[in-house]
């Protein structure tokens, strides 16, 4: 059985654990990180050199960066609908999944730590507020994305909804005002946020 290492809470094993449950993958998750730790012993550094989570454990492979993890389940264990095999669909997929690592990531991580993790009185609320409105642009560029199509890739949620999804899910907790905004996003959320192990592994709160 697969190893998902990596606490709940954590967006990059969120990934992994709703990709891992969609395709019906047998896998059992073990926490490390946050207050869990265990992510810079000797151990675990021998898995993932960086210290970071995710890591998955596969037998004898050990894979580690989450869209890595999620291409190689694909491949691995697929076909699956979530990684297309029509070229152009896939370069599109993998498209807004490089657009969410580096793009949606540089503003959304730090909105969400200095938010949910930070006390008040630590905030930098300069900065949250560029974050605040960096994420409102960019999400701007997906409701435009998502106003010919009902996924970002096509006529059917692949990996790039299981990276970005996740994403918007905190953006509407963390920002509230905007439910009304971008119809095309909420549209595309919900629809998401209707799938039962998205339920499960994500929308569980923000800590």
């Amino acid at each position: 059985m697969l190893r998902l290492l990596g606490r709940a809470s954590s967006a990059n094993v969120q990934k992994v654990a709703w990709l891992l449950d969609e395709m019906e993958i047998a896998f059992t998750r073990e926490n490390y990180g946050g207050e869990f730790g265990g992510n810079r012993s000797a151990e675990y550094l021998r898995l993932n050199p960086n210290g970071v989570v995710p890591a998955l454990v596969d037998g004898d492979a050990v894979i580690w960066e989450s869209n890595t993890i999620l291409r190689y389940l694909a491949n691995r264990y697929g076909p699956t609908p979530f990684y297309p095999e029509v070229p152009e669909v896939r370069a599109a997929c993998e498209c807004w999944m490089d657009w969410q690592l580096g793009t949606l990531n540089l503003c959304m991580t730090p909105l969400y730590i200095g938010h949910v993790r930070t006390p008040p009185d630590q905030r930098d609320e300069g900065a949250l507020e560029r974050h605040h409105a960096r994420a409102a642009s960019l999400f701007g560029i997906l409701d435009e994305a998502l106003s010919d199509r009902p996924f970002l890739a096509g006529s059917n949620p692949t990996l790039a909804e299981i990276c970005t999804a996740i994403f918007a899910y905190r953006w509407y907790e963390l920002a509230l005002d905007t439910r009304g905004v971008n119809p095309n996003l909420r549209r595309w959320f919900d629809a998401i946020a209707s799938r039962p192990k998205f339920q499960k592994h994500v929308m569980i709160g923000l800590s």
